[in-house]
């Protein structure tokens, strides 16, 4: 190999320093210190040379040191169940918007729904000493995160809340938005309606089966137990599930899907069905308005925003308790929700 094939492999791991800057410069470690920290005290003509030598060697700041120095990241972690939910898309879309105002970086992962995962993740985020974090649990359990609140991480918990800890909290009204899909079938003549819901151990999940039962209980109606299932929202699983609904001695003339992923494989049992089964999910889904499909919307970025402008509230050094703001959900009617009982 000659000696000019070798300087030109790339140097990988052994990035440029201040001193190869100050070497190519001709100036002192100090100078170039003062151009990369924006200070004053430095000529023109010295900082254009400086300039010059950092796009010449493509040097980057190392912000360790000044991490270490002021105690602050300029970076927020951001922890959702599932990246691929189109829920989550505008809910974290708003949350960089906020950070980047804030001039801070939004670092994101998810857990896939695995209380284990998310912990690994938090605490992943805080021994990268990010200033704080947004959280879309996955557990119950957060009292693993005590020893980094009280080192100063600021925390917002976002859709559902902390368990067994007072932090932060920013959720729609699952309750309520349950309350009055239903009772939006049921004043359309439904009485044997479905609930179709996520796994009885999410907060969403168990607020809107509460929800359910209110509008069912506020007409009169007892609920059977076929008519409810709770459980993993795998295709198959929600499949079964309406399929068994809409068979037997006492099928349901209408269901109520408990989230945009319970909807979107009921849509596709109803569409291979004689009867007309009138349809309300909880979330909007693609294509929804051209479907036709009756949805409680819940505004996903105003959560993220509002979550995120907490979270630099606290930053900021808000000393306020705990705060918990629930944000309203919309009726939007389309067609599928307006079916009688065939």
């Amino acid at each position: 190999m000659t000696e000019t094939a070798r300087h030109s492999e790339p140097r990988y791991g052994n990035r440029p320093t201040m001193k190869d800057v100050a070497a190519r410069a001709g100036v002192g470690l100090k100078t170039v210190s003062r151009v990369v920290n924006s200070e004053p005290g430095v000529t023109p003509d010295t900082e254009r040379r400086v300039q010059e030598a950092i796009e010449a060697l493509g040097f980057r700041r190392n912000d360790s040191a000044r991490v270490l120095r002021k105690g602050r990241t300029a970076s927020i972690g951001l922890v959702l169940e599932d990246l691929a939910d189109p829920f989550y898309g505008p809910l974290s879309r708003a949350v960089e918007e906020v950070a980047r105002a804030h001039g801070a970086l939004l670092i994101n992962g998810s857990s896939a729904e695995d209380p284990e995962r998310e912990q690994e993740l938090v605490l992943a985020l805080c021994a990268r000493r990010v200033d704080g974090l947004i959280v879309i649990p996955a557990g119950d359990d957060h009292r693993y995160l005590e020893p980094e609140l009280k080192a100063g991480v600021a925390t917002v918990f976002v859709d559902r809340p902390a368990g067994r800890i007072d932090a932060d909290t920013v959720l729609s009204d699952s309750f309520g938005g349950a309350r009055e899909g239903v009772a939006h079938l049921i004043a359309h003549g439904h009485r044997r309606i479905g609930f179709i819901g996520d796994q009885p151990r999410i907060h969403t999940a168990t607020e809107r089966l509460r929800g359910y039962h209110a509008a069912m209980a506020d007409a009169g109606t007892q609920v059977m137990d076929s008519w409810v299932s709770l459980g993993s929202t795998e295709p198959g699983r929600v499949r079964a599930a309406t399929e068994r609904m809409l068979s037997g001695p006492d099928p349901v003339t209408a269901v109520f899907a408990g989230n945009n992923r319970v909807t979107v494989t009921v849509v596709r049992v109803l569409a291979g069905q004689e009867r007309r089964i009138a349809l309300v999910g909880f979330d909007d889904i693609e294509l929804a308005d051209l479907l036709g499909i009756t949805v409680v919307s819940q505004d996903a970025a105003a959560a993220g925003r509002t979550a995120a402008e907490q979270l630099f509230r606290r930053l900021d050094g808000a000393g306020h308790p705990p705060a918990r703001v629930v944000l309203p959900t919309r009726l939007v009617p389309r067609g599928s929700g307006e079916l009688p009982p065939s």
